[in-house]
């Protein structure tokens, strides 16, 4: 029996980390869709050259461009045992081109592991990180301050800045887009009752455990 699962979370929620411990104990491959990309732009397939004329010129690739390279990755080999999807679906329309694709490859989704935590302790944990002016040692307030409060353990300075990127705001504003996006998405798998959510706002082994109970359950 295949395991066909999508994998969801917001930004630092911890989908890379849990992903790794997936594919370690599990035989599927980690279908992230910025990989696929890569791949069929660097293999020249058809779909890879099509999304590359958007890429080249900085558009969005359509979505029947994106549900092509999905659909090819999904007709290979490796993934007989099943697929883990990472990054894909994002929109409904997406979700129901998975659907049928996924109908004529006979490769329907089995579940879908979604990793709640609550935006506001992820702008906590995404806005946390601050980096040395002078050595560019990094360091995050809540899981890696330096020893001593403003003083740099590597050089001693005094100087630390933000990047613009993990400043509170910028931060907000990302995942309040992907709450936007990830909600109608949790709500159509949900009404197929595939939908499995497991608290990410604890220890990686223990918000682990819940999803290896979960995949057990399918495997």
């Amino acid at each position: 029996m295949s395991m066909d699962l999508i994998l969801m979370g917001l930004p630092g929620a911890g989908k890379g980390t849990q992903a790794q411990k997936i594919v370690e104990e599990f035989p599927i491959p980690h279908i992230s869709t910025g990989d696929i990309f890569r791949d069929a732009m660097k293999n020249e397939t058809e779909m890879g050259l099509e999304a590359k004329k958007y890429i080249d010129k900085g558009d969005l690739v359509p979505d029947s461009v994106t549900n092509g390279i999905v659909r090819d990755r999904l007709a290979q080999d490796d993934v007989a045992k099943g697929y883990m999807l990472d990054g894909y679906p994002r929109t409904i329309d997406q979700a129901q081109a998975l659907d049928t694709f996924g109908a004529e490859l006979d490769r329907a989704v089995d579940a879908v592991i979604n990793i709640h935590v609550e935006p506001d302790v992820l702008i906590e944990r995404l806005s946390g990180r601050y980096i040395c002016q002078n050595c560019g040692a990094t360091y995050h307030k809540i899981y890696n301050p330096t020893k001593v409060p403003g003083t740099c353990d590597v050089c001693g300075g005094h100087d630390f800045f933000q990047r613009e990127d993990d400043k509170p705001e910028t931060v907000k504003n990302r995942l309040e887009v992907n709450v936007k996006m990830n909600t109608p998405l949790v709500t159509f798998y949900e009404q197929k009752g595939l939908v499995h959510t497991v608290d990410g706002d604890r220890d990686i082994d223990a918000v682990y455990k819940d999803i290896q109970a979960i995949l057990t359950k399918l495997a």
